[in-house]
């Protein structure tokens, strides 16, 4: 069901003018939490499909709702991660539209159990200018924005202007020379933050203590790269989930672990070679690292 939203929400003040309306489905209680926006490109390279997973999903965790724009890519990605009854979906047409089409399944979770927001009346189509307001609404709900990634004369880029404008701090993550030259060249003049290390920024966004102690009993064992038939048989209802979030990958019937849920020990020592973003890797190969790391 459509509603108008007839409360104040602090945060859109920070906008160029706050909106004539609002509508809305779902659960409004979400206004109320902690949020992050997190956007970026609508065609994300692997790495910034993995690594949009792992920050959404780690700051849900961690108590923050995930703003974004509904859109296909990093935005769909952004949602998915956070949790359905955990995210906040700002749309640039009217409510009683499905826009982007192939984001219409995503969306109408978001409705059942999160909350979805429009400046638009309904009947309403998506349009130029009416993805420029989305865009802003998005950056105002949020603490700070997040671009993973996003390439030059990016409509991304116009939710950077709104936020630092708006005195917020904007953070991407790091890239390879020629990949999201948009946010590339945004780093070089200073205007915005790199996260080189998830633990840290999460600790450093939430003020908590974030993944240094946490064990994962089935990661753990995944690392010794069991048989397939072995690891479901210890654990058959996780096997399955740890493979759909890209934690683990099942191949020749064998089960390993992906390097980059290994990340933060990457960012501390020097690897003499980072493997492919699809590589399996031993966690194994990885332990006298981390040993190195303990003694420094």
């Amino acid at each position: 069901m459509i509603n108008r939203i007839n409360f104040p929400i602090n945060e859109l003040n920070s906008m160029k003018k706050y909106p004539n309306e609002l509508f809305y489905i779902g659960n409004t209680e979400l206004l109320k939490k902690r949020k992050i926006s997190i956007v970026g490109t609508r065609h994300p390279i692997n790495y910034t499909k993995e690594f949009t997973h792992k920050l959404s999903s780690s700051l849900s965790s961690q108590g923050f709702c995930i703003v974004s724009g509904a859109a296909l890519g990093v935005d769909a990605i952004a949602h998915n991660s956070a949790g359905f009854n955990n995210t906040i979906a700002v749309v640039a047409n009217g409510l009683d539209i499905k826009y982007p089409s192939m984001n219409k399944n995503l969306i109408s979770n978001i409705e059942n159990q999160g909350l979805v927001l429009s400046a638009y009346k309904e009947g309403e189509k998506a349009r130029n200018y009416t993805f420029v307001l989305r865009n802003e609404i998005v950056v105002a709900l949020g603490e700070i924005l997040v671009v993973t990634q996003a390439d030059e004369n990016s409509g991304t880029l116009t939710s950077i202007d709104y936020a630092l404008k708006m005195g917020k701090k904007v953070y991407t993550l790091p890239h390879r020379i020629n990949e999201s030259l948009g946010t590339q060249k945004l780093i070089q003049k200073g205007l915005i933050e790199v996260i080189y290390d998830l633990n840290n920024f999460i600790e450093k966004i939430s003020g908590k203590k974030f993944g240094h102690t946490q064990k994962d009993e089935i990661l753990e064992f995944c690392s010794t790269n069991p048989n397939y038939e072995e690891a479901f048989s210890k654990f058959p209802n996780k096997l399955f989930e740890y493979e759909l979030e890209g934690k683990i990958e099942i191949k020749n019937g064998k089960v390993y672990v992906l390097w980059f849920i290994l990340f933060p020990v990457f960012n501390k020592i020097k690897y003499p070679k980072i493997p492919d973003i699809n590589e399996p890797i031993n966690i194994a190969i990885l332990s006298v690292y981390e040993k190195t790391l303990e003694s420094t």
